[in-house]
């Protein structure tokens, strides 16, 4: 028997990424693992949601101070504080959980394995793994362009960069039955892509390894790459345009998404400099997702 207690819960906003890791790296340093759970993400207008989670109610005047050190005063008067009732989390978001159809690809949960149509290619990711599941944005965006170059074209060497749950890398290997590389920079994220993809039938075919960047030794022996899966945030793909030129066969694609679409037209200008140009772009729930072939 599962016993349920109630969680507390410390929310505020920040007004980007930079702060938000900021305030993410010190409270991480000062409640030890196992006293608090904090998690970071980005909102559609830009501003980014930092929650901690505690089995003990916390010491408010000090999360106060802890903030208003790490983010400001404004920050921190902003802060609230609630209860969560004990509930089981994890069974509640499966019930929500409705399969979600990208062009081929359905991405679904273990309850709705035997609803997926028989011409369609199931993708099964938990609902403990929200981002990522096809039920964000960006992600479903992917599986689109996805699918879209799959009707015409066959490529043979792809990577899925940022894989988080390996659901591009999986759709990829499902569609193509062949071996896809896959990376994160995060050593859980590859231990549950790993997971996934044996979860899906596709172990043998999705290669999941850490990796920051295009560093890893396995991005040499598998390029040049025909197409490349990019569901990250804005600026590391800004940053990675270079590294990934480099790692391309010509004529390649590149699916690219993790952005807002007010972020997209500063995206578009990295790639654009180093020889890939914009071919699709996709607007899903306030986010972009980019398909650019290499040209030079």
């Amino acid at each position: 028997m599962t016993y349920l207690t109630p969680t507390h819960r410390v929310n505020f906003a920040v007004g980007d990424e930079h702060a938000a890791k900021g305030v993410v790296d010190v409270l991480t340093e000062i409640f030890f693992e196992g006293q608090a759970a904090v998690a970071a993400f980005e909102r559609p207008d830009g501003r980014w949601d930092v929650t901690v989670h505690f089995a003990e109610a916390p010491d408010q005047v000090l999360m106060r101070e802890l903030v208003a050190n790490a983010a400001g005063a404004d920050i921190a008067a902003g802060i609230v504080f609630d209860t969560v009732e004990a509930k089981d989390w994890v069974k509640a978001s499966l019930e929500d959980l409705v399969p979600v159809p990208a062009g081929r690809f359905v991405v679904h949960g273990q309850h709705d394995r035997e609803r997926v149509a028989l011409n369609k290619l199931g993708i099964e990711i938990e609902a403990a793994l929200a981002f990522g599941t096809g039920h964000h944005g960006t992600t479903r965006g992917c599986l689109l362009l996805l699918d879209h170059v799959l009707k015409a074209w066959r490529p043979r060497r792809v990577l899925d960069l940022g894989t988080g749950t390996g659901v591009l890398a999986i759709a990829a290997a499902k569609a193509l039955h062949e071996t896809i590389l896959a990376s994160d920079i995060d050593p859980p994220s590859v231990q549950v892509a790993r997971d996934n993809a044996r979860l899906n039938v596709a172990g043998h075919l999705v290669r999941a390894v850490r990796a920051t960047g295009f560093s890893a030794p396995q991005f040499a022996q598998a390029a040049p790459f025909d197409l490349v899966l990019a569901n990250i945030l804005a600026n590391p793909l800004r940053q990675l345009a270079g590294p990934m030129a480099r790692h391309l066969a010509p004529s390649a694609l590149v699916i690219l998404s993790g952005l807002l679409t007010p972020q997209a037209p500063a995206v578009i200008a990295a790639y654009r400099a180093r020889g890939l140009v914009p071919i699709r772009h996709l607007r899903i729930e306030g986010w972009s997702s980019l398909l650019l072939r290499k040209v030079n």
